[in-house]
């Protein structure tokens, strides 16, 4: 992770669904800099960095089933 990456992130405000159950196992995510960053509430050192647009092709195509076993 380059520095200026590691300053986003440190610096991000990250949100988490209001229907967590707070037991540690939700996606948080965090806006800005036209870049989304989605990191694992147990594990908050991992975060993958994406653009929106790709982001909501990958939620358009889990809702279509896109990935079904």
């Amino acid at each position: 992770m380059n520095t200026s990456a590691m300053t986003a992130h440190r610096h991000s405000h990250w949100r988490k669904s209001s229907y967590s159950a707070g037991e540690g196992q939700c996606v948080e995510v965090a806006a800005g800099g036209g870049r989304v960053r989605l990191r694992e509430s147990d594990d908050p050192g991992t975060v993958l960095t994406t653009v929106p647009a790709v982001l909501a092709a990958f939620v358009r195509s889990a809702k279509a089933g896109a990935f079904d076993a």
